[in-house]
């Protein structure tokens, strides 16, 4: 199918990964060079090469597993109207190990880091090294987020989520995401502000911070939980005729949620700017962006 796609039509190669879309917009929206710092897998490559020059160009601090076997994973995307269809091939990016995070400069990282943000999809690779940073997290007073990702992991990657939740201080997922969750827990209701409300009431792990829910909803408003109560927040609508490629609007929502949650911002102004963030991607191909966001 890559083959076909290269050879068939002009493709355009970006660096992505949910989470390093997260971090990247982030640290866009930051504007201070090296705020951000990522690990994740890749190969031994041009696409590895590809990503490493992507992601320092961004201004993010890379610390990369290189693999010597498994190629750098890719991600073919279809867009037809605006709508995207993924077909991934993972390859290195299922072959992180935890002895990676535990090296001397890596762990660095961790030590030096107060808020923490993991994709629900790396539950499927290497929970270990999720705990190791959950468990620093709690023991240390700091922040810790994750993200539903998708359906599939609320449904079969049950356990290993069961097991990290309790140590996340912010949940973020769509409405499928989260209809999902609650099926797979048995909980009778497909309204999504209930069921934001019981995921920001799952037991916790350490009572340093309370749990909040972060629930999107596409052109729908974005879903808060905290405190036992529920707001909605609009979203900044746009024309159909504006939008270009939906891929990476989650993504960008949570990078620019997370700019401002570093500066200590209302939830309010996190959600403002996940909803700029986001609105900015879309019309765009791929989770791209200007040079400088026009955000305040």
């Amino acid at each position: 199918m890559y083959d076909e796609m290269t050879n068939k039509y002009t493709v355009e190669f970006i660096a992505g990964g949910a989470t390093q879309n997260s971090i990247k917009v982030a640290q866009w929206m930051l504007q201070i060079p090296g705020a951000t710092s990522y690990m994740g897998c890749i190969g031994k490559d041009k696409f590895g090469e590809e990503m490493k020059k992507n992601s320092m160009k961004a201004g993010v601090n890379v610390h990369y597993y290189e693999d010597e076997a498994a190629p750098t994973g890719t991600c073919a995307v279809c867009v037809v109207g605006g709508e995207r269809s993924l077909i991934a091939n993972l390859s290195a990016a299922n072959c992180y190990k935890s002895e990676h995070l535990k090296r001397p400069e890596n762990w660095a990282l961790v030590e030096k880091a107060k808020y923490f943000y993991i994709a629900g999809f790396f539950l499927t690779v290497s929970p270990e090294s999720i705990m190791l940073v959950a468990e620093h997290a709690a023991a240390n007073n700091k922040i810790f987020a994750m993200n539903l990702s998708a359906p599939f992991i609320c449904e079969f990657f049950k356990d290993v989520q069961e097991n990290a939740l309790p140590y996340m201080d912010y949940v973020f997922g769509n409405e499928t995401e989260a209809r999902t969750f609650a099926k797979v827990h048995g909980w009778e209701t497909e309204n999504v502000e209930e069921i934001a409300l019981k995921i920001s009431q799952w037991p916790k792990a350490s009572g340093a911070h309370k749990r909040i829910t972060v629930i999107t909803q596409g052109a729908d408003p974005v879903v808060v939980a905290e405190d036992g109560k529920v707001k909605l927040f609009p979203v900044i609508l746009l024309p159909k005729e504006k939008l270009v490629d939906t891929n990476g609007a989650g993504d960008a929502f949570v990078g620019g949620f997370l700019s401002q949650l570093v500066q200590e911002k209302p939830i309010e102004d996190c959600v403002k700017a996940g909803c700029y963030a986001a609105n900015v991607i879309i019309q765009r191909s791929g989770c791209t962006y200007p040079e400088k966001p026009d955000f305040s």
